[in-house]
């Protein structure tokens, strides 16, 4: 039979624990000595042990007791974090994240999944659109955390990664071998000025084939093998493949992924979501190349 352990009298061991003696705890707990006295004899008829060494003039912790204590420590620990997030205000509202529509996957999805765990009661609105846009929502206020693709980092963001562009088109396709080269971007993707140029540069005619405000429709552009396009390693959708060129069409750039956080006053939420996305951005290999 499994049996539980009661929270209040933990409380009370790690009180008693931390102030040295009955008397004191009780203070801190606003409750009566023999009240502590009785919650302490309580947990260790429960556990058959004795956590106590009350054989000197202050009370001691035996073995058992000190290694009761850690895990006492790390279960009130849990409790009041699920109390305070479950319950308390500033785990309510909502946050903007701002993503840049070729970098959503397969981090992202994760991210919110770990995020909407601790924070349950938290909206996050995701905007996906490309990096001149998020980075204007961010300086007017409108977004809190936002993640760029750029050459460069502002002083008031970090970088996260640095990665290669690369070449992607349809499985199997053919496109990338004709001339001029067709070329599929959005309209304001920050990547297309320095493909042109890299084809530019290596001799290699080019004519933008597919042009559009809309990632899906480059995208099925591509996969219908009608152009090529450019992408962070990593982040090439399933139905698009990486294109193994050996040497026929030039290298790219690599680009710096940033990330902007609001000031820290805007809640501990924003600083969590920063941090879930952070440790997912800088795993090894990037967890978008995994």
């Amino acid at each position: 039979m499994r049996r539980n352990l009661d929270l209040t009298a933990l409380r009370s061991f790690v009180a008693v624990a931390d102030a040295g003696g009955v008397t004191r705890a009780s203070g801190f707990l606003n409750l009566t000595q023999s009240a502590v006295s009785m919650q302490i004899k309580r947990l260790e008829e429960a556990l058959d042990l004795q956590l106590l060494d009350r054989a000197g003039r202050g009370v001691g912790l035996t073995a058992a007791g000190g290694q009761m204590l850690g895990y006492a420590r790390r279960m009130l620990a849990l409790n009041d974090e699920a109390i305070a997030r479950l319950t308390h205000q500033a785990y309510e509202g909502e946050i903007v994240l701002g993503v840049p529509s070729d970098i959503v996957y397969p981090a992202i999805p994760q991210v919110l999944k770990d995020f909407a765990r601790g924070f349950p009661r938290m909206r996050v609105t995701l905007v996906s659109s490309y990096t001149r846009r998020l980075k204007g929502l961010f300086a007017r206020g409108e977004a809190d955390i936002i993640l760029t693709t750029e050459d460069f980092c502002g002083p008031e963001g970090e970088t996260l990664a640095e990665l290669p562009l690369i070449w992607i088109g349809a499985p199997g396709g053919q496109a990338w071998k004709q001339r001029p080269l067709p070329l599929a971007f959005e309209h304001n993707c920050i990547f297309r000025a320095g493909v042109q140029e890299a084809l530019d540069a290596a001799g290699i005619s080019w004519v933008m084939a597919v042009e559009s405000d809309s990632t899906r429709s480059i995208e099925a552009s591509v996969s219908a093998d009608m152009a090529v396009h450019a992408l962070v390693e990593g982040a090439e959708p399933k139905y698009l493949e990486r294109i193994n060129h050996g040497g026929a069409l030039p290298e790219l750039a690599r680009t710096k992924i940033n990330m902007y956080t609001a000031d820290p006053s805007h809640g501990p939420a924003v600083e969590a979501l920063a941090t879930i996305i952070r440790e997912a951005m800088t795993a090894p290999r990037l967890a978008m190349a995994s």
